[in-house]
Formats: structure tokens, C-alpha cells, sequence
């Protein structure tokens, strides 16, 4: 599969006629109070400290504005008003990622129960199926455009890291808790790719730390180019970047992985000017490919250790290479509706 190719239920949704998309942001906007109430009736106390419930209200009401227009227009400008409103409110309350991602994803399924049971686009209409993925990738689209406005701030540190210009651990982190309780409402397929440079501690102690950080930028720069706009790339730990694509086949997921190694191998190599000595540099990575059913459950927490065990494993085979994991059920944890 091509990097920028796009999931097929996602060229279905963007081949809506727009006055059934000017019908679905009509709905939003005329039942803003009611979907907005319905969304932060718990998320105040969604997190360890509670927030201000009219403050809750006011953002609320913004992500929902913000769906509306993304799904009329098809997309969002991270420059917009709106966009730059909801960046200056988090900011207000130094309003975290992760709980920032929560409400979005709180009005996502809010919004999906109240358009259910509108007559003309709702659950018993013909259109339901594409109309609910128009308003799923919607909502990944508002928080991408949020992420990118936030990347563009000096204030924002925490969301982009500074060498290697990917996503921070806390924002993947945040991603990658909420997607996976959306593949567990709908049901698709996710993949989580980790990348550990080899023996990067060796380099940084025989060629100096300023080298080290030389080979993190490049490979910052080099496998963005290989993933799509809307998967999600961030810097994990020191040495690793960690990469999360849905639907996804795992084949391409892992031809994907194994691309990026390859080109690494060929590429990211250097001379050391002090001894003309030439320095490989070479990546272990793991694929864990899950197969997400509806009520299922997975811990990110547990996937993301499992990604790291997997990397070790390649790392023990020698190094430059890509170990795979098809059919996990590690992090596969019963579902609070189970009996």
C-alpha cells in the first residue's frame, strides 16, 4: 500500500454529496446545547483534577463547531479562528492533550447518538453507514488540525519534539488511548510499529553526542515521508519513534517497517571526520498488527510494553531487523459491559 494511499471507507465518506454533508453540519450546529450538555456531563471529572464545568462547556461547544465545519467542508485549516480558539482556551487552563483528546472523543460519540436518530441521515437510513465514518474521520481531522496549530506555537513544546520534529510521547500516548477505545466501538484493524535505533548510546559515547542527535533528526525526517498525513509518528523514548496506522492490512504494515529499516541501512550511515572511519547506523523494529472486534478492550499501556518486548527480541537476533506479531490478544482486556 502506498504511504499517501487512502483507506477505502475513507474515499466513500469524502464522495458524500455536500448537501448531505451541509445536512449533517446543519444538524450539529442547530443541536449544539443538547450534544454539548450530553459530552461534558462526566468529563470534568474525567481527570484527576476537575475542571470548571462552564469552562468544559465552552470548549465543548467549540469541538463541536469545529465537526461541523470539518464535515461541510471536508477538511480544516489549522490557521482557522476556530482552530486557534480552541488552542488559546486549552492554554487558558493549561488543558492537557490527553484530556483535551478525551473530550474530542466524548463529542464524537455524542454526536454519533443524536445523528442516529435523525430520520434522514440516521441509523435506519441508507446512508448511516457512510455518514457515521464521515463523522469518525472528521473528528481525526479536527484533532490533527488542532495537533498542527499547536506544533506551530513556541508555547506548545510539549507537542512536537524538538529534534526530531515528531509528536511528542504524551500526545502519541493520548492518540493511542483513544483510538484504540474507537477500533473497540466500530471494529478495525490498528497496527503499532516501533523503531529503536541500534547501539545509538555506543555512538553517542564513541562519536560524541552532537552525532547522535544528527542521526535522531535525520531518522525523524526520513520515516515521516513514508506514512500518511493522518497516521499518527512521535518520538517514544530516547532512541525509539513509535508510528500508529489504522486500517491497515498487516502485510502493508509490515512492508511499511520493513521499508523504513532498509532505507535506514542505505542512508543514515556517516563518516566520522576524526578517523575517515564510516559508522552504519541500522534500526530494530516491531509490528504488533491487532484485529480489533466490537467490545474489545486493549490496554494501550500493555501494547505498547508488548512493542518494546518485541523490539528487544529483534534487537537479541542480531539487530536491523523487524520482528513481527500478527493476531495479538496481549493487551486484550474484557470489555466493562462483559458480564
Amino acid at each position: 500500500m502506498d504511504s499517501d494511499q487512502p483507506a477505502f471507507a475513507d474515499e466513500a465518506a469524502a464522495s458524500l454529496p455536500d448537501d448531505l454533508r451541509q445536512r449533517i453540519s446543519l444538524v450539529l450546529i442547530e443541536r449544539i446545547d443538547l450534544v454539548t450538555a450530553d459530552t461534558v456531563a462526566l468529563f470534568p471529572y474525567s481527570g484527576s483534577e476537575s475542571l470548571d464545568p462552564k469552562y468544559c462547556v465552552r470548549v465543548g461547544r467549540l469541538l463541536v463547531e469545529l465537526l461541523a465545519a470539518t464535515v461541510r467542508d471536508g477538511g480544516l485549516d489549522p490557521r482557522s479562528g476556530l482552530v486557534a480558539e480552541l488552542h488559546r482556551s486549552s492554554l487558558e487552563r493549561a488543558l492537557s492533550i490527553g484530556r483535551l483528546f478525551t473530550l474530542a472523543y466524548l463529542t464524537e460519540r455524542t454526536v454519533l447518538d443524536e445523528i442516529a436518530l435523525d430520520e434522514a441521515i440516521g441509523a435506519t437510513s441508507e446512508p448511516w453507514p457512510l455518514v457515521a465514518q464521515l463523522v469518525r474521520r472528521a473528528s481525526f481531522d479536527l484533532l490533527a488540525a488542532y495537533t498542527e496549530r499547536a506544533r506551530l506555537e513556541p508555547s506548545q513544546g510539549a507537542i512536537v519534539d524538538a529534534l526530531t520534529t515528531l509528536y511528542t510521547k504524551p500526545v502519541f500516548d493520548a492518540v493511542l488511548a483513544k483510538e484504540l477505545e474507537r477500533a473497540g466501538r466500530f471494529g478495525y484493524a490498528v497496527s503499532l510499529i516501533l523503531f529503536d535505533v541500534d547501539r545509538l548510546s555506543a555512538i553517542n559515547e564513541e562519536h560524541g553526542y552532537g552525532v547522535g542527535d544528527m542521526v535522531l533528526e535525520r531518522l525523524g525526517i526520513l520515516i515521516r515521508q513514508y506514512f500518511r498525513h493522518h497516521d499518527w509518528v512521535a518520538r517514544h523514548e530516547e532512541d525509539a519513534i513509535a508510528v500508529l496506522l489504522t486500517r491497515t492490512d498487516a502485510d502493508d504494515a509490515y512492508g511499511l517497517a520493513e521499508r523504513v529499516r532498509a532505507t535506514v541501512a542505505e542512508r543514515l550511515g556517516f563518516t566520522d571526520h576524526r578517523t575517515d572511519l564510516q559508522v552504519p547506523v541500522t534500526i530494530s523494529a516491531a509490528v504488533i498488527n491487532v484485529d480489533v472486534a466490537v467490545s474489545d478492550v486493549i490496554d494501550a499501556e500493555r501494547l505498547t510494553a508488548d512493542a518494546e518486548a518485541a523490539v528487544e527480541r529483534a534487537k537479541r537476533r542480531g539487530r536491523n531487523g523487524v520482528e513481527r506479531v500478527d493476531g495479538y490478544a496481549g493487551a486484550l482486556r474484557a470489555s466493562p459491559l462483559t458480564p
